[in-house]
């Protein structure tokens, strides 16, 4: 797969922090920046997105995936860069230590997930077309992507361009991106914490997209 980002600036996607992810992440816990409140959105999100006894793949996986503990998925594979972080998931059925930085190809045959999930990691793309590109291709015809993200992410980190949006911004730059990777029928949402509950005060952002069925 190539990385075709005509229009975007060269640095768009460069980072000031250039040491090894495995490394930066693995001194800082947890692995996620979202609040209670905001991972509960998610896990709402995932009840209504994810098919029923699918196959699901977790890109940048951690110890905390999000998935409703009562849907019987028939597999997840739980795709990140620290063997600890996986090995305390204990929602994922297989785990692979894969830093998507380093080598944006996916280890999986054509076709391979009924739906792919990326949380609260696509700040720290380089390559982000190209990991797009290869989630539509292991994904199933009708397979779905479903990519969710707060305001919160480690700055060093994060991409040049993506802290340069707002999340309105950032909601465009992936719809964007999504619609040269192929995926179709693009939809978009937003949970904001309800004023009356103090400890819920990350909004949830969240985009889908689907696999064309006549792949």
């Amino acid at each position: 797969m190539s990385q075709s980002l005509e229009g975007f600036h060269p640095a768009a996607f460069t980072r000031a922090n250039n040491e090894p992810d495995a490394i930066f992440f693995a001194q800082r816990q947890p692995d996620t920046l979202m609040d209670m409140g905001a991972r509960t959105a998610v896990t709402a999100l995932y009840r209504t997105a994810l098919p029923e006894a699918g196959t699901i793949l977790d890109l940048m996986s951690g110890a905390f995936s999000h998935y409703p503990d009562d849907i019987p998925f028939e597999k997840i594979t739980g795709l990140g860069i620290n063997l600890a972080t996986l090995e305390a998931n204990s929602r994922l059925t297989e785990r692979l230590v894969h830093d998507l930085n380093t080598t944006p190809a996916l280890p999986f045959e054509d076709g391979t997930f009924d739906a792919v999930t990326l949380c609260d990691g696509f700040a720290y793309l380089t390559a982000p077309l190209t990991v797009l590109q290869e989630i539509t291709r292991v994904l199933r015809p009708g397979g779905s992507l479903v990519v969710t993200f707060s305001d919160n992410f480690h700055g060093p980190k994060a991409v040049a361009m993506w802290q340069a949006l707002e999340a309105a911004d950032r909601i465009r730059l992936l719809s964007a991106l999504m619609a040269r990777a192929d995926l179709i029928d693009l939809d978009t949402g937003e949970v904001t914490p309800p004023e009356d509950l103090t400890a819920w005060k990350d909004s949830v952002y969240a985009i889908i997209g689907r696999k064309s069925q006549a792949e």
